[in-house]
């Protein structure tokens, strides 16, 4: 008889986030996935195939859900600068809220690099430079209409906005209080004045 999936990819996917997420990739063991995902280990091999591919489809979702709608939504305000501002301010209010100080699968994940197949790596440095890309068109777009000064070296903004990202979210893992993230907040906003 055929294996016959009785629960929603979707859902299982993400609550493998969330194991993860809490554990890391290489910590993860796949006990860990199938208590967390409450499903059985023949399950998991059959729905996903292993957890290197779980782990693939877990951080795309992740991106997916987190970063790429972000960045969407931020890109529609009309004001590139408080857009920018509101990325950090959500930024800080995701780690006040964290309560078990997990920071950002993906920040976690490039954390471990080395440790990530080729694949993985891809998505991370992808995400990153797009993520590099929303400031230097958010920039460049502040520029055009007057609300960032011409002077403004639109690349190396973005690359440091970038980094002051990484940093907050690595440091917003127990390192930083929100205080103390405002003042990368605030950095990165000196940036483009």
């Amino acid at each position: 008889m055929p294996w016959e999936k009785t629960f929603d990819l979707d859902e299982a996917t993400d609550k493998a986030i969330s194991v993860f997420w809490q554990k890391g990739y290489e910590a993860t063991s796949i006990s860990d996935l199938v208590e967390g995902m409450e499903i059985n280990k023949g399950s998991l091999y059959n729905a996903f195939g292993s957890k290197k591919a779980l782990f693939d489809r877990a951080l795309l979702r992740y991106d997916q859900k987190n970063r790429q709608k972000s960045l969407r939504e931020l890109e529609a305000m009309a004001d590139p600068a408080l857009a920018i501002a509101a990325l950090f301010d959500g930024l800080i209010a995701e780690a006040k809220t964290d309560v078990g100080n997990r920071g950002c699968l993906l920040v976690n994940t490039a954390l471990e690099f080395p440790n990530q197949s080729a694949d993985v790596q891809n998505l991370v440095t992808s995400a990153l430079h797009e993520f590099e890309a929303f400031f230097k068109r958010m920039i460049v777009q502040g520029q055009k209409q007057g609300g960032i000064p011409a002077d403004v070296d639109a690349d190396a903004a973005a690359r440091s906005m970038l980094a002051l990202v990484v940093g907050l979210r690595v440091l917003a893992r127990g390192t930083y209080d929100a205080e103390a993230l405002r003042v990368l907040k605030a950095g990165a906003m000196k940036l483009i004045s």
